[in-house]
Order: structure tokens, then sequence, then C-alpha cells
């Protein structure tokens, strides 16, 4: 049997992805899968602006709201959740369609994802604290010695990643750029096609301000105040999605409603940016769909 066609459709946030998605499925019999980190939790449907329940109707959507607030989800487990599903549907002959805004979900299928242990702490902070004795001159030196391709590709004043790549050969007595040398693409090449849905700069910001009005109109603060009520972790992924530190704050009494909208588009077109930037630089040979004007 062939293998079915895999699609993956990325974009940034008010790109018009799920629309071209349902296009798609409906056109060709694909199963929706998301591919976008924060359209996982069901506490923020509102938010995270997830496919209508009429959409997830007439097309088949899955990981869509399956994660509760609580649960810390990370690359690695929408990793092995998804590919299961992908086998599933290739076991049924049905094709599958990716989609979200989630960089890194579509580098680990399409690139994979080196599988570094987990960082012990007491070994991170004898590194940190070799870094500040030493600075950060004396200690590239030291990591060009035991990893010149990870010192080579650090940018400078970047301390965090240059103490995370000691860190892991004093932990394992194996360099990081080693560990990614093993890295191999989840999903075959000849197994799946992408875009990028990625309109001019001027439209999608004013897609992401009206974007914000219908959240406003359709629940999100109600959405918000039950995130606010459970008292979770403001570390959380959920608790970090754009909307609820602005409408928290407007629910707190510090803000006004106006002014928590204003920051909420304003947060929302900086995600959009951030998003842009890392689509064009990490898949620049991707085709690009220029949305729906």
């Amino acid at each position: 049997m062939p293998h079915p066609c895999i699609t993956l459709i990325a974009g940034p946030t008010a790109s018009g992805k799920s629309r071209l998605a349902l296009e798609t499925a409906l056109a060709t019999g694909a199963v929706i899968l998301n591919a976008d980190s924060q359209q996982l939790y069901a506490d923020l449907n509102v938010l995270s602006a997830r496919p209508s329940a009429e959409d997830e109707t007439v097309a088949e959507h899955r990981l869509y709201g399956v994660a509760d607030a609580v649960d810390a989800w990370s690359v690695g487990r929408w990793t092995r959740t998804v590919l299961p599903e992908l086998a599933a549907l290739e076991t049924e002959g049905r094709p599958a369609l990716l989609v979200g805004g989630t960089g890194l979900y579509f580098l680990s299928l399409t690139r994979g994802l080196a599988d570094i242990p987990q960082g012990q702490p007491e070994v991170r902070e004898r590194i940190q604290a070799r870094y500040d004795a030493d600075g950060e001159a004396d200690f590239r030196r030291r990591l060009a010695e035991i990893d010149p391709a990870s010192e080579t590709a650090i940018a400078p004043g970047d301390r965090q990643r240059l103490i995370r790549a000691l860190s892991v050969h004093d932990q394992t007595g194996r360099t990081l750029s080693a560990f990614k040398a093993d890295t191999r693409p989840l999903i075959a090449p000849d197994r799946w096609t992408g875009r990028v849905v990625e309109p001019p700069r001027d439209h999608l910001y004013a897609a992401c301000d009206r974007r914000v009005d219908v959240m406003i109109q359709t629940g999100a603060m109600d959405e918000v105040r039950a995130l606010l009520d459970r008292r979770l972790d403001p570390a959380l992924p959920a608790m970090k999605a754009v909307g609820v530190r602005e409408l928290g704050a407007h629910l707190a009494g510090d803000i006004t409603l106006n002014d928590a909208v204003v920051a909420m588009k304003q947060a929302t077109r900086n995600y959009a940016k951030r998003q842009l930037t890392w689509f064009r630089n990490q898949t620049p040979d991707w085709p690009r769909h220029p949305g729906f004007a």
C-alpha cells in the first residue's frame, strides 16, 4: 500500500491556517491533526482560537482540547502522541493534515529531536558557577576544546546555551553536537509536503486585532476567570497563553478592559511576528500561501 500523503500547514496566529486546512480536508478527505501547543488545552478553547464545533463536525479533527491546563505538554510528548495517529491513518490508507503554529512540532517530525538526557540540577549549578567565575571568553575556550561545533554555533552572549552545552558533556561524557548529529527525521522526506500560510504583514496584524475582538465577544473573559480560579502554577504552558495575563490584570482591577484589550492585541501581533520570523528562518524552502485577504 502506498504511503498516504501527510500535509503540514504551518504559519502564524490569525493567518488563516485553519481555514486552509478545512478546505483541504473537505477536498481530499484528510483527517486534521492539531500541531498547535495552545490548542491542545481544553481550557483555552477561545484564547487559542480552536476550530469551531461546526468545523470539527464537517471534517474530522484530532488532538484538539485533549489536555488539561495542569498538564505541561512538551514537544516530545506531542510527538509521542501524534506518531501513533499518523501510523493508524497510514494503516487505514487515509491522508493526514497537520496544522498549527508551533514550529518545533513541525521540526520534530521533519528533522527529528535530539534525545538529550534531562540535565541534573547539581551539574548545571556547577557549570553556572564556572561560567560566572571565568567569564564568557574563558568558558568558550573550554567548550571549544570539548565541543567546537557547539561553541561555534552559539551566539555571543548566549549564556544559557553555553552552559547547557558544557553541562551535557559533563553529565554524559558526550558532546551536545554528537547528540544532535544522531537526530533523524521522524517522518520520511518522501511522506510529507509542507506549506506556510504567510499573509502580508499589515493584513496579518489586522487579522490579529479582529481575532482579539471576537475573543472578547465570545467568552475569553470567562475562560481566563476560570483558569485563574484554579490557582495553577503561572509557569504552566496554558497559563502563558496570550490573553491570560492581560485579561487577568483587568479581572484583578489593575487595568481597564480597554487597556487589557489593547495590550492583548499588541501581544498577539508580537507573537505573530515571532512566528513569522521563525518560519522564514526554519522553513525557507516550504511553499507559501498568501492567506485570505
